[in-house]
């Protein structure tokens, strides 16, 4: 992409952000997009290659950090003593919940055209590799806890699966409705008390 006009190049990207919202991805058009800043649908090709590349633009970089940052949390949690990881669950810190939360505030648009208006893009399936980064922790936890003769009970990868699309279904549900920064973050709190418990009760933790 070789930009020449910022003004221009920042106009493109909100009148995007603003046509992918309305329209979803699959629905959105380049030429209503160069119409509503009065260029040429050629004018657009000077940007972006495509309409994904222009999606792409608006949500890569906020949503590679979100996904990078949630491997990392996992990575740490992993590594810690097992009687620790068990006496800490669930998997998320209160800390990290909250940054996620605050992170995906800050980028409210960016998490809005990720979660209403990515089919038909590579990001169809974000909240699926976030729950992958989840059931690898949650099969791995498990694993161990066996391993060092906890009383764990067979879970099998599906059940692990949908708890782990459980919880980030539900975190995401906060952008899906608007709902608000300070409410989100409440609900946030309020999930994960919820998801700690079905894990404790799953795994026979008392």
């Amino acid at each position: 992409m070789r930009t020449t006009n910022p003004k221009l190049a920042a106009g493109l990207l909100e009148a995007g952000k603003r046509e992918f919202l309305e329209k979803g991805f699959q629905g959105a058009s380049l030429r209503n997009i160069a119409a509503s800043l009065g260029v040429t649908t050629g004018a657009i090709y000077g940007y972006y290659t495509d309409k994904e590349a222009m999606f792409d633009a608006l949500v890569s970089e906020p949503g590679q950090e979100l996904v990078e940052r949630y491997r990392e949390v996992q990575k740490a949690f992993s590594a810690r003593p097992l009687e620790e990881q068990v006496n800490n669950l669930p998997e998320v810190p209160e800390i990290e919940a909250a940054w996620m939360m605050a992170y995906i505030y800050d980028h409210f648009d960016t998490f809005k055209l990720i979660t209403c208006a990515a089919a038909g893009t590579r990001y169809e399936h974000y909240l699926d590799t976030l729950a992958e980064i989840e059931d690898n922790a949650g099969r791995a936890l498990i694993d161990r806890m066996r391993e060092a003769g906890y009383p764990v009970p067979e879970i099998d990868d599906e059940l692990i699966h949908i708890m782990s699309s459980a919880l980030f279904n539900g975190m995401f549900e906060t952008v899906r409705h608007d709902m608000p920064r300070e409410k989100a973050m409440q609900y946030m709190n309020s999930l994960r008390d919820f998801y700690s418990a079905g894990w404790f009760k799953i795994l026979g933790i008392t």
